[in-house]
């Protein structure tokens, strides 16, 4: 059983918002049964949704702000990612 983070479940809704439900789950090789689940976690939980296997969600103990500082803590993250590859992939290509 394949398990998910928050954000590639979060960017999976988003893309099946975009081009619909089918065509994300086939471009992103997930079932489609486990998209629509996503889907519906997003509709009943709002930002609560998608937080893993096993775990609650959101309680209501979380301000708001809370809640916006762990998604905007995630993105920084997500971004500090792509720019180590991205400067891995320039100092190889300086090299040559």
């Amino acid at each position: 059983m394949n398990q998910y983070d928050k954000a590639f479940k979060e960017e999976a809704v988003r893309l099946s918002d975009e081009i619909g439900p089918k065509k994300a789950a086939e471009q992103l090789g997930v079932a489609y049964h486990t998209l629509q689940g996503w889907r519906k976690q997003r509709t009943l939980h709002g930002d609560g949704a998608h937080i893993g296997s096993g775990r609650a969600y959101a309680s209501a103990d979380k301000t708001a702000r809370e809640i916006e500082l762990e998604k905007e803590i995630g993105e920084l993250r997500r971004a500090n990612e792509i720019l180590k590859d991205a400067l891995g992939f320039f100092a190889k290509d300086r090299k040559r």
